[in-house]
């Protein structure tokens, strides 16, 4: 009943703004919420982005994606560049490639991104003064890499499954069960799909994980954290039968820390029967850490865990 109430005053509570601000697209709509609100973060911004094929009867599978403000549209983002997710989606469905699939881009809040994302349980498995010393870390140009703040992945997941994953389910015409629900993101991003799907197997039946970020800050050396997230995952991965799961990366920029990682992590994916019908692990080499590289090969994982 709780539950049903509070979805009740989020409905009641959003504004919904469709107008010259938003960002444009090729093809079908975009829809913005300007203010969601969250018991767990607070307010939040969302895109929903409804392809030509949504017309309010036929049923949809949903796609949560992170850091949803560089998606759309490059004239409005920070550095220019988006992952064109509206073209390459409307071709794939126009082409048959891949089912009828709305997008849901949560917009990250900038100074907590980094908190948002960063897997909760594995960093708390840590004893906790290797905790604070990492709290304590700085990125390459100086800035603190948690700004002062502390995890709170576990209330971002929260945020996505007990609110607005449910307002969706009740606002659009979507599918709801796990083999029609997907989460990706890139980077943090990557991390906090594969904590998603470990966390919440029983709703969301894929994730995309784009140059995921094993080493949680800025190096590799002297850095416990990928192994803290491969101990994760040993234990937490969810049923290869029933869930789908795609890493990749590139071998420049920040992609280079990810290898050693990432063979690790693949390791893991043997070990627990994960094979190439429901596991890829791809590496772009010479690709960057960037919008533009994800962009360019956002098709393969798209057709990997939507495939018609």
């Amino acid at each position: 009943m709780m539950k049903k109430y509070w979805i009740f005053l989020i409905i009641l509570s959003i504004s919904i703004v469709v107008d010259a601000q938003l960002p444009s697209v090729v093809s079908g709509q975009l829809v913005r919420i300007d203010s969601f609100p969250s018991q767990y973060l607070g307010n939040r911004k969302i895109d929903i982005w409804l392809p030509d094929s949504y017309d309010g009867v036929k049923p949809h599978a949903v796609l949560y994606m992170h850091d949803g403000q560089m998606l759309f549209d490059s004239t409005t983002t920070w550095n220019k560049k988006d992952w064109r997710v509206d073209e390459t989606l409307h071709q794939l469905m126009r082409e048959g490639k891949m089912r009828n699939t709305i997008v849901v881009g949560v917009w990250n809040s900038g100074v907590s991104r980094h908190v948002d994302y960063f897997p909760q349980k594995p960093f708390e498995s840590l004893p906790k003064p290797i905790q604070d010393t990492l709290y304590g870390k700085n990125r390459p140009g100086g800035a603190s890499v948690f700004n002062g703040l502390r995890i709170r992945s576990d209330d971002y997941l929260k945020f996505l499954v007990k609110e607005l994953k449910p307002y969706i389910d009740a606002k659009y015409r979507v599918r709801k069960d796990p083999a029609n629900t997907f989460v990706a993101g890139s980077s943090m991003g990557g991390l906090i799909s594969m904590y998603a799907i470990c966390e919440y197997p029983e709703v969301f039946g894929g994730a995309a994980c784009l140059s995921t970020h094993w080493p949680g800050i800025f190096t590799n050396h002297m850095n416990p954290i990928p192994d803290a997230f491969v101990a994760y995952l040993k234990k937490h991965l969810p049923n290869p039968a029933t869930h789908k799961l795609y890493f990749d990366h590139g071998t420049t920029t920040l992609d280079s820390l990810y290898a050693v990682h990432q063979q690790k992590v693949d390791a893991v994916m043997r070990s627990k029967k994960w094979t190439k019908r429901n596991w890829m692990s791809r590496v772009f080499p010479g690709t960057d850490h960037s919008e533009n590289a994800w962009a360019d090969r956002l098709d393969i994982p798209m057709m990997f865990l939507l495939s018609k």
